[in-house]
C-alpha cells in the first residue's frame, strides 16, 4: 500500500497552456510535492518555480520520463497541456520503450498512442489519474451562460453540430465543428481547434456556431475538451455567434472572463 510519504507527491506530465501552471498552483496549496516532466518546446519554464524538481523531455523518451519518477517516489501523475500534433511527425526522439509500446498496438490513432502510454506507466506501478481530479470546479455546468440565448436557427445548428462532432471523436479525428445556416463548415483535424474556428468563420458569414464535444468513449486521465478566454477571442475575431459545449465533459478556464468577453460581443455560449 503507498505510504503518506508517496501519495503527497504527485507527477506532472505538462505540455503546453495554462492547465499544468493551474494544477501546479493548485497542487502547492494542497501540500503535494510535485514532479514534473515538461516537454521540451511546449511546456511553460515557469513550472519550474512549482516543482520540487523538473525533467526536460522530448516527445518519446519514455523510458526516462518513468526513472524520473521512479527516483523520486512518484505513484500518481496527471497529464496535462497541449502538444502540436504537427511535432508528431518532426520533433519525436522514440526510444525502445515508445517503440516497443507503438510495436504492440493495432491502431495509432491519438487516443489509441495515449491510452497505450498511460497504461505503461500504469504497468509501472505510476496511477495516471484524471486531469481534474484536484480541479473539479473547472468541470463546465449545464445551462446558458450568457444574457443571449441561441437564437432559433443557431439551436438547429448546434444540435446538428452535436452529431456531427460526436461522429467526429468515435472516428479519434477531433473534438470540435464549426455549423451554419444547416452545413458543415469546418471540422476540426489536426490543426486544433482555433484554426477550424478560423476556417469554419470565414465561410459562416457571422452566423456560424462552434460545437466542442467529448469523444464517445473520451478517457478522462488525458485530452479532455476545454475552451476559455483564448476560445471567445478566436470566436469574436472569425464572427463565431455561439458556442456550445457538454456539461461536466469540458473543461472552463476564466469562465468570469470568457462570460463577460462574450456578453460583450453579443456571443451566447450553451452548455447542455
Amino acid at each position: 500500500m503507498p505510504d503518506h510519504f508517496s501519495q503527497k507527491r504527485i507527477g506532472l506530465i505538462a505540455g503546453s497552456g495554462q492547465f499544468p501552471l493551474l494544477f501546479s498552483k493548485t497542487a502547492i496549496e494542497k501540500g503535494y510535492s510535485l514532479f514534473t516532466a515538461a516537454y521540451v518546446n511546449e511546456a511553460d519554464p515557469d513550472l519550474a518555480r512549482w516543482s520540487e524538481k523538473i525533467q526536460w523531455l522530448h516527445l518519446g523518451q519514455v523510458k526516462r520520463l518513468i526513472r524520473f519518477f521512479k527516483q523520486n517516489e512518484v505513484r500518481r501523475a496527471v497529464m496535462l497541456g497541449a502538444v502540436r500534433k504537427t511535432r508528431l511527425f518532426t520533433d519525436v526522439k522514440p526510444d525502445m520503450k515508445a517503440i516497443a509500446i507503438i510495436a504492440g498496438m493495432r491502431h495509432t490513432h491519438d487516443d489509441a498512442i495515449m491510452c497505450a502510454f498511460a497504461d505503461s506507466l500504469e504497468k509501472e506501478g505510476i496511477k495516471v489519474e484524471p486531469s481534474t481530479f484536484l480541479l473539479p470546479e473547472l468541470l463546465a455546468k449545464k445551462g446558458v451562460w450568457t444574457k443571449r440565448k441561441p437564437s432559433r436557427s443557431e439551436k438547429k445548428d448546434i444540435v446538428m453540430g452535436f452529431s456531427i462532432a460526436r461522429e467526429i471523436g468515435r472516428l479519434d479525428i477531433g473534438q470540435s465543428v464549426v455549423v451554419g445556416g444547416g452545413s458543415t463548415l469546418a471540422v476540426e483535424a489536426i490543426d486544433g481547434t482555433d484554426a477550424t474556428i478560423e476556417r469554419g468563420g470565414r465561410l459562416g458569414n457571422g452566423e456560424a456556431v462552434l460545437v466542442k464535444v467529448c469523444k464517445p468513449n473520451q478517457d478522462f486521465r488525458f485530452d479532455v475538451p476545454s475552451v476559455g478566454k483564448k476560445t471567445i477571442e478566436t470566436m469574436i475575431r472569425n464572427r463565431v455567434r455561439a458556442l456550445a459545449i457538454e456539461a461536466q465533459r469540458t473543461v472552463v478556464f476564466d469562465r468570469p472572463e470568457m462570460i463577460r468577453l462574450a456578453d460583450e460581443n453579443g456571443i451566447a455560449i450553451v452548455c447542455e
